[in-house]
């Protein structure tokens, strides 16, 4: 049976390190094959073995290439999926009211009952996190999982996102934001969080830790990631530049 909160305190998301994801796309996998298996609402796939192959994905995975004058590239995973903004604009735009937030734990969601595929919500959010599923014909999205972590029939240890339950490096971390005191509150204040895109306003609840330094082949430190700054909080406005292009 599964119990929803009674805390309406709760502000529920992801930490994903930067520093540790490998780029296996094991989240974004396991992702697909629980929501298409488990969830009750199937992720299409259209032509999944031929030559042009698509489909609907909740949670994405790129790479990019990262270099600073002067010194030795460095490689790049970024997991990008729906950051459960505190002020997310795909809710108010949604005609239908397919789109929400929850009360009790800041999780956005879309009633697929009520959707009508019209795509609003998608042109409103600023990290292409949504996509139309072609054979559904609705807007699918992260859930975080809604249907695993308040399921008492799974073991506690499965009681997490998908994503976070598999990741084989460690990179994805869940917990209550809202909690000073929760390993996603302690990562965030000790490696200095940062939110995607803060000048959208939309206040993600989802947080990435930046890469750190590497040294290049001769042991010498690289500077940060931002050519044009010396700043590690530079790398996250080189990479929603990088963003835009995709």
């Amino acid at each position: 049976m599964t119990q929803l909160p009674t805390s309406t305190e709760k502000k529920l998301g992801l930490v994903i390190d930067l520093d540790t994801c490998v780029g296996c796309h094991a989240c974004e996998i396991s992702c697909k094959g629980w929501n298409t298996v488990e969830y009750g609402a199937p992720l299409s796939d259209m032509d999944a073995y031929g030559g042009d192959p698509s489909g609907t994905f909740l949670n994405r995975v790129h790479t990019f290439e990262a270099k600073a004058e002067g010194c030795a590239s460095q490689t790049v995973h970024f997991p990008k999926s729906c950051l459960h903004c505190e002020d997310a604009p795909c809710v108010p735009v949604c005609p239908t009211g397919a789109s929400y937030k929850r009360e009790e734990d800041g999780i956005v969601l879309v009633n697929e009952d009520k959707c009508m595929g019209c795509g609003l919500c998608a042109w409103a959010c600023p990290y292409g996190a949504r996509e139309l599923d072609q054979m559904a014909g609705v807007m699918k999205k992260c859930t975080l999982c809604v249907d695993r972590i308040y399921n008492d029939n799974l073991p506690e240890e499965d009681r997490i996102p998908s994503c976070v339950r598999t990741c084989p490096a460690g990179a994805r971390h869940f917990g209550d934001f809202a909690d000073p005191e929760s390993n996603v509150s302690k990562l965030v204040a000790e490696r200095g969080g940062m939110d995607l895109m803060p000048e959208q306003g939309t206040k993600p609840v989802n947080k990435y830790l930046p890469p750190r330094p590497k040294a290049d082949v001769n042991g010498t430190q690289m500077p940060a990631l931002e050519a044009q700054s010396e700043e590690i909080t530079g790398f996250l406005g080189w990479l929603d530049r990088t963003l835009e292009k995709i």
